[in-house]
């Protein structure tokens, strides 16, 4: 036979590796394994993802339904006269109504400079008075400097947001490079409200600017003559220069320091600097009759929940007042799936009625309060930049207590048993929003 003749070489296939024997049949059924598990946990995660959109969406609904339904009565108020702590002179306040009237007029009364920071500031007429009175007093020559967050106000109207060129502002954003966005310290707000007119006058609290702030809803803000204002002004010259960017250098300081009954602390998220969360957890470690607690957007952590926990089991008095239904509804939810292991506990739960109580304060023992702007959720605790004014001292404490006893009384106080006994839907919505829970 000729080599033409040969016949042609039939290529072999080499087997399949599932065909190699016992390995390769394992091997083979363990990716297949692998694959059906990661379909299935993104089907899972995508159906988690639809019911929880589902549910915020559902429960903003019902939150307009019920802020139309029922329409803000008012509240229980009472004026607060001042009381001296360590040379400054402190004024409490908890009506938007007496608030905004001094502020107005210590504006008004400024001489040389005015600082003003906000996190929400609407274009109301409560707005345009702020606006216009800041406008006139840099035309008189006091320097005027304004922060407000610039996410907080996308909804506010930009004209708005023009001021003369004499009033110099800062619409804080935490994105001015595109790489930022990979920065999660950049994520928080300022959520500070802070005003300061000649480094003798300051004011804290909770209040935004607006008039649904003025007449609608419960906070806490107060008022500092002396000392320790100089230091709020410096701590507000202080976030102007980390933030300004092209914005110019604010000339002159204030004092710095602390006094021994009576200093604020601030939270920085740039700097990864979180004391107002451990100022709270040590208050509470040390309470030995009573905590007393008023917030907007009680979202505990562990730890928290532990420290409140723990006090009750010394045999303190431990009460927290919250809104009935708050501006942000998914945030209520999130925290009622807490209340149970609360209040099982005792923890005693008060829900504030016909109105939004936005106040973040608490009063230990009678002897030390706190007022300020952090929420105890996540996002003001390590999160959003924050301000809070310690004070140790009775007759203040005395008058902190007045105001939470005055809000217990508008408030329903949540049993164990009743709790337990809510709408079955109620349940399976706070465990759909569960895993939401550090995001806020």
């Amino acid at each position: 036979m000729t080599s033409e003749q040969l016949p042609s070489a039939v290529p072999v296939k080499a087997p399949p590796p599932s065909s190699a024997g016992p390995a390769g049949r394992w091997l083979s059924g363990v990716s297949g394994v692998r694959r059906r598990s990661r379909k299935l946990v993104l089907r899972a995660a995508g159906a988690l993802v639809l019911a929880q959109s589902a549910t915020v969406g559902i429960l903003m609904l019902v939150t307009r339904w019920r802020k139309r339904r029922r329409p803000v009565t008012g509240f229980p108020s009472v004026p607060f006269e001042e009381v001296e702590v360590d040379g400054n002179s402190l004024k409490l306040y908890g009506s938007g109504d007496w608030l905004f009237q001094d502020m107005l007029g210590a504006i008004g009364e400024a001489r040389r400079s005015i600082l003003l920071e906000t996190y929400i500031w609407k274009s109301d007429r409560l707005g345009v008075e702020f606006k216009e009175s800041l406008a006139a007093k840099a035309a008189a020559g006091v320097e005027v400097y304004v922060i407000y967050d610039h996410f907080a106000n996308l909804v506010v109207p930009r004209r708005f947001k023009q001021f003369p060129s004499g009033v110099h502002v800062l619409p804080y954003g935490s994105f001015s490079r595109p790489w930022h966005v990979l920065d999660l310290r950049r994520y928080a707000r300022d959520h500070r409200k802070l005003l300061v007119v000649d480094g003798e006058v300051a004011f804290l609290g909770g209040y935004n600017i607006g008039e649904l702030y003025r007449t609608r809803w419960r906070d806490t803000h107060v008022r500092v003559r002396g000392p320790e204002a100089a230091r709020l002004g410096q701590d507000f010259l202080d976030f102007w220069s980390r933030h300004r960017g092209p914005l110019p250098e604010i000339a002159g300081t204030f004092r710095r320091g602390r006094q021994p009954r009576m200093f604020h602390r601030t939270n920085d998220a740039r700097r990864l600097l979180f004391p107002i969360r451990d100022m709270y957890v040590d208050a509470i470690d040390r309470a030995e009759k009573r905590v007393w607690i008023t917030n907007a957007y009680f979202i505990p952590d562990s730890v928290m929940q532990s420290a409140l926990i723990g006090a009750v089991q010394r045999g303190v008095d431990v009460r927290v007042v919250v809104p009935f239904a708050s501006n942000h509804v998914a945030a209520d939810w999130l925290g009622r799936g807490f209340y149970t292991h609360l209040l099982e506990h005792g923890v005693r739960i008060f829900c504030y009625m016909e109105a939004m109580i936005h106040a973040k304060t608490m009063t230990i023992d009678g002897e030390w309060s706190t007022v300020g702007t952090a929420n105890l959720d996540r996002l003001s605790q390590i999160g959003n930049y924050e301000i809070n004014l310690e004070v140790y001292d009775h007759a203040f404490a005395t008058q902190m207590e007045r105001l939470f006893d005055l809000d217990r009384s508008n408030a329903v106080e949540l049993s164990a048993g009743a709790w337990r006994a809510r709408p079955f839907y109620a349940k399976i919505g706070e465990l759909v929003l569960a895993p939401l829970r550090p995001l806020f």
